[in-house]
């Protein structure tokens, strides 16, 4: 009886991960673990990978927000809302946490909707992530940084092209490719010669630089409820306002600034807004409250008497404005008083002359062209077998943890994706 030897050929898929940060190691742990057999590799150009998942959130991680609802969520992207309708309906929020407390991580929501690892600790979620790439036999490589990436002619007739990347240190083959290179330029000027389109990067989620006697030495106060426009346009947003050295920041300021990232950079920065610091009162409003305050608490001095849960310093500030004298008490109140503090409280003005970003926590409005990508599989239309996930893409949102929430969508994604043959 004759015996038969029967051999199987293994394809091994070889994927390169362009990018450690956040997008990066999402895409490689998924590719890696739905596909075992795949080759998963990570390249990072700096000596550390998940730098930016380290400090966000003042170093507490703000991993996603508690917002399950698709069509809720996509409203929360200047740039994006329509692309990832359809990918929010696979991977979102819900995802998100299950994927982590599977790993032993759990979230916790805050007020404002935001959710951080219960550690209030950064740490813990990049040690997750590298120890789930770790155990996906993802291999990281450090100081990789890449000059090229082109496309070699099918060494056989029938065979798939390979993509070359050329790195600093060496030239690497893959067959499949992820871009997670985040605000990287010198990506996008290779993707720009590959033959996409790269709407300008200009910067998202920014403070704004306002000197102004009424803010002046009151760094670190803040207001819970405010409403800013930028004067002569449609802008508007509303949230919590800090007072800054350098002027205001807060959510009600980083949402505007996100809306506003192109409108504001073609005005160079220089602009006026217009603060509500009660929030929802109307001008006429406030003086009606105003108006109740003097008969209420008739004998109090105005200065010492704060309303709208505004800090007494910064609720001196606007009496000041107002030219009320410090001493009047609310029983001396005139309507021309009224009327002035009402406006400092609803109606002010503040020049803003510049921005400030956080130095290593910013985020870009710009990227990939978004009608390039099939966001199916976020594989790009022009380049076959090249996938994007994360910054690379012009794709931003408000603060709040969305701009985390888009690079785990996308990466998980294009990480099943890609190991599709």
């Amino acid at each position: 009886m004759k015996r038969f030897q029967i051999f199987y050929t293994f394809v091994i898929m070889k994927i390169i991960v362009i990018g450690g940060g956040a997008a990066g190691f999402f895409s490689a742990i998924t590719a890696a673990e739905s596909n075992p057999q795949a080759e998963v590799t990570i390249l990072e150009r700096g000596k550390d990978v998940l730098q930016k998942v380290k400090i966000s959130g003042g170093g507490r991680c703000n991993v996603t927000h508690a917002c399950f609802v698709p069509r809720e969520l996509v409203k929360k992207y200047p740039r994006g809302e329509k692309a990832l309708m359809s990918p929010f309906t696979r991977f979102a929020t819900g995802d998100t946490i299950d994927w982590f407390d599977r790993r032993g991580v759990h979230l916790k929501t805050e007020e404002d909707g935001r959710m951080f690892p219960i550690t209030d600790n950064s740490q813990t979620i990049v040690d997750c992530l590298y120890s789930a790439a770790t155990r996906a036999g993802v291999q990281i490589l450090r100081g990789y940084r890449v000059e090229d990436l082109s496309i070699s002619e099918p060494p056989e007739v029938g065979k798939k092209p390979v993509l070359i990347v050329k790195t600093n240190q060496k030239t690497l083959t893959a067959d499949k490719v992820i871009a997670a290179s985040g605000s990287s330029t010198a990506m996008w000027d290779i993707l720009k010669r590959l033959g996409h389109t790269i709407v300008q990067p200009v910067p998202s989620l920014f403070t704004f630089n306002i000197t102004d006697t009424r803010l002046k030495d009151l760094a670190g106060l803040s207001v819970e409820d405010a409403e800013v426009r930028v004067v002569d346009t449609k802008l508007t947003a509303e949230g919590p306002l800090l007072i800054t050295h350098w002027g205001l920041s807060g959510p009600g300021i980083l949402k505007l600034s996100a809306w506003g990232a192109r409108e504001l950079f073609d005005k160079n920065y220089h602009f006026t807004i217009k603060i509500n610091w009660t929030g929802a009162y109307s001008l006429d409003e406030t003086k009606e409250l105003l108006m109740e305050q003097k008969t209420a608490t008739s004998k109090k001095q105005i200065s010492n008497a704060p309303l709208f849960k505004i800090p007494s310093r910064l609720w001196q500030r606007f009496v000041e404005a107002a030219h009320i004298p410090t001493e009047t008490r609310w029983a001396d109140i005139t309507k021309k008083h009224i009327q002035a503090l009402a406006e400092q409280l609803t109606q002010s003005l503040y020049q803003v002359k510049g921005k400030s970003t956080f130095k290593d926590e910013f985020v870009t409005a710009g990227g990939v062209k978004l009608d390039e990508v099939n966001f199916k599989n976020f594989e790009s239309r022009i380049i076959p077998n090249l996938f994007f996930a994360g910054e690379v893409l012009d794709i931003d949102a408000i603060t709040g943890g969305f701009n985390f929430q888009a690079a785990w969508t996308g990466g998980w994604i294009a990480g099943q994706s890609i190991v599709e043959f």
